[in-house]
């Protein structure tokens, strides 16, 4: 029970949960898009990143922890998609919007 109220154990708990959220977001709103939006901008296909970003979120509630290699090359690509495919991809030029 003291392990769970430890502050590091805590922190990185927020951690790995907020990582998470963000490889579901990419997900989700790669699902959302359209697949021509993907090969028109030259981005690899809707196909591939959903299977990246699937196994990137598998990965992450098979293996929470954060500072394994699963969790930063999932981490890394749900970032790629987020601040590069995403923006290209819906037409915006803000990864935001």
């Amino acid at each position: 029970m003291h392990l769970l109220l430890d502050p590091a154990n805590l922190l990185l708990t927020v951690l790995s949960l907020g990582l998470l959220v963000l490889k579901l977001w990419a997900l989700v709103d790669c699902a959302t898009r359209p697949a021509a939006a993907f090969e028109i901008h030259g981005k690899l296909t809707k196909q591939n990143w959903l299977i990246i970003l699937a196994v990137t979120v598998l990965l992450a509630v098979l293996f929470p922890q954060v500072l394994n290699l699963f969790s930063i090359v999932g981490t890394v690509a749900a970032i790629v998609y987020l601040v590069d495919v995403r923006p290209a991809v819906s037409g915006s030029s803000s990864p935001w919007g």
